[in-house]
C-alpha cells in the first residue's frame, strides 16, 4: 500500500482538468480582453500604409486559435510538472504578465490607435516570451517546446508592427 501515491505526491500540482481548464480560462479572458480593442475595419486601421507581406484579415484569427490553445496546453502541462511551489507561483505569474502583454497589444496599437505604442508592447510581449520560454523550460521542455510557434508569431508581428510605424510616421 502506497501512503503518497503519484497522484497527491507532496510538491505535485493539482489536478490535470484544473491546470489545464485555468490555462484555457486565461487564455479565452486574454483572447475575449484584447479582441475588445480591434477594429480592423475602422477608418483609422484601413487608412494605415501596409506592407504587400502583411497576412490578409482572416488570416489572425486562423492562426491565433491554436497558438491561444497551445499556450493553455503548455501552462496545464508546465504546471503539472513543476515540483516545487515558489517555481510554479513564479510560471503562473510569468504567463500572467505575458496574457496581460499580449491582450495589451491589441489595447496600444488599435485602442490607442498608435503603431508605435503597440511596437513598445509587442517589444515587452517578446521579452517576455523569452523569460516564459526559459522558466519554462528548466522542468518542462515539452511545454517549452509548444511555446516556440507562438514566440515565432510574436516575432513576426514585431516586424510587421514596426513596418506600420515606418511607413505611417505621420499617424
Amino acid at each position: 500500500m502506497k501512503l503518497i501515491s503519484e497522484r497527491t505526491r507532496p510538491g505535485k500540482a493539482s489536478e490535470p482538468w484544473m491546470r489545464y481548464g485555468a490555462g484555457a480560462a486565461a487564455v479565452a479572458a486574454t483572447a475575449v480582453a484584447g479582441a475588445g480593442a480591434v477594429d480592423a475595419d475602422s477608418a483609422w486601421y484601413r487608412s494605415l500604409r501596409k506592407p504587400v507581406w502583411q497576412p490578409p484579415s482572416w488570416a489572425f484569427g486562423v492562426v491565433w486559435t491554436p497558438l491561444y490553445a497551445t499556450i493553455a496546453y503548455a501552462a496545464g502541462h508546465a504546471l503539472g510538472t513543476m515540483p516545487d511551489r515558489r517555481e510554479r507561483t513564479r510560471l503562473t505569474t510569468s504567463l500572467v504578465v505575458n496574457l496581460a502583454l499580449n491582450a495589451g497589444w491589441n489595447w496600444l496599437f488599435f485602442g490607442l490607435r498608435s503603431p508605435k505604442a503597440g511596437l513598445a508592447g509587442t517589444l515587452l510581449l517578446n521579452v517576455s516570451n523569452a523569460q516564459l520560454i526559459r522558466r519554462t523550460a528548466r522542468t518542462d521542455s515539452t511545454a517549452a517546446r509548444a511555446l516556440l510557434p507562438y514566440a515565432g508569431w510574436c516575432a513576426f508581428a514585431t516586424v510587421l508592427n514596426a513596418s506600420l510605424v515606418r511607413r505611417n510616421k505621420t499617424q
